[in-house]
């Protein structure tokens, strides 16, 4: 059985996982960039029996944009947690950046890559950095 840990950016939220991560997707959809800020978010699905959620300063929020789909996040530091939708409640979608544990399950696809960001090129031939790009004034 697996076992993850992760926690929110202020470390009010403690999370852990005793399960699997299932469907792991990059989902491009205008929804998840405007919730992430990012060009995409990565999701996976989570038995809720599965999870459990330390709280102990009651940081955690939700949004309800549609009547039974929720998305937590840390008031504190708006780190996203986990989504629910009560038309699925034996299943939490996770995001996975909340994770501070290495992961063995991988993504199976991109979704909604015609609603991807214009600026975001899948196939990139970016250079990689271990850290900042050679360019950043790091004062």
């Amino acid at each position: 059985m697996n076992k993850y840990k992760g926690s929110c950016l202020c470390g009010s939220i403690q999370i852990e996982l005793n399960g699997h991560i299932t469907d792991i997707i990059h989902c491009h959809c205008s929804l998840c960039r405007k919730a992430t800020g990012t060009a995409y978010a990565t999701n996976g699905f989570i038995n809720t029996e599965d999870f459990v959620i330390l709280d102990k300063d009651k940081q955690l929020e939700f949004y309800e944009r549609v009547s039974g789909k929720r998305r937590y996040f840390c008031k504190n530091c708006g780190s996203p947690v986990f989504s629910s939708n009560s038309g699925n409640p034996n299943k939490y979608r996770i995001r996975l950046g909340i994770l501070d544990s290495e992961i063995n399950e991988r993504p199976i696809s991109h979704n909604f890559v015609t609603s991807k960001a214009s600026w975001d090129d899948l196939d990139s031939d970016l250079p990689r950095y271990e850290s900042y790009e050679p360019s950043r004034n790091k004062s």
